[in-house]
């Protein structure tokens, strides 16, 4: 499938919700109510849209993090707290692990799904809008945002935001959907985004919409080199990225120095 969507919006108040060009205030409402949506579903459905391997990815992410006891952590647009359950768990009793999402429905998910595995004492949670981040400058030693930068309106607000509350030597890891490497793999991957997985949207969790939003918003998404670009435009340094899966993944790492 052609990527339709590399058009820019026609004014400055105007944003991309998957395909569509809505207003840029219209466009968080829109984002909230997908994932209200979802929110119950969420982790069945990454199992089965990912056959498992969105487990794979996070642990790598883990692996690139360099977190140590007595750290702290902002797991941004954490969901359903994967990678905070990981993190409180590395930092120990002496850190701290904030996680924090925009949406309260997966923020509550996220919240009893760590307490119910015991995780309690080192981690908190936020309500927080990735744009305009409510920390102090200079406060965590790691960031990280895992599937969540793609849904932000204003990527490169959030990004300067982020760069803000790093301390110094500290790292963010954006974990996204990225640009297959091969028209191969690319061409499967459309077929599989367009048209299987509405339909796994509608028969697991009763939503086909925002599984096709879900499509179209990784189109949508900078591709590895424009995100790299634009992490090092917010300042960030010794950018790099890791292409996971054939490029439907990649791990983007930068610095604070």
């Amino acid at each position: 499938m052609s990527d339709p969507g590399q058009s820019q919006p026609q004014s400055d108040d105007q944003t991309h919700f998957g395909f569509k060009t809505v207003g840029k205030q219209q466009k968080a409402t829109m984002v909230a109510e997908v994932f209200h949506s979802v929110a119950a579903k969420y982790d069945v459905m990454n199992d089965l849209m990912s056959m498992g391997i969105h487990r794979l990815w996070k642990r790598f992410t883990i692996d690139c993090s360099g977190v140590r006891p007595g750290q702290k952590v902002l797991d941004l647009a954490g969901g359903t707290g994967d990678l905070a359950a990981k993190f409180s768990r590395l930092v120990g009793k002496d850190g701290q692990v904030v996680l924090a999402d925009i949406n309260n429905a997966m923020l509550r998910v996220g919240r009893d799904k760590l307490r119910d595995k015991g995780i309690l004492g080192n981690v908190d949670y936020v309500q927080a809008n990735a744009e305009c981040l409510p920390f102090p400058d200079n406060h965590f030693d790691l960031i990280t945002i895992a599937f969540g930068l793609r849904n932000v309106t204003d990527k490169d607000a959030a990004l300067a935001s982020m760069l803000r509350v790093l301390k110094p030597g500290g790292r963010l890891l954006v974990l996204e959907f990225s640009k297959p490497e091969f028209d191969a793999l690319s061409k499967v991957y459309d077929l599989y985004s367009f048209h299987l997985l509405p339909k796994m949207g509608k028969l697991v969790a009763n939503d086909s919409e925002s599984y096709q939003y879900l499509a179209e918003s990784i189109r949508m998404h900078p591709d590895q080199e424009t995100l790299k670009a634009m992490m090092e435009n917010a300042g960030f340094e010794q950018v790099t990225y890791h292409n996971m899966t054939g490029g439907i993944v990649a791990l983007h790492r930068g610095f604070k120095f």
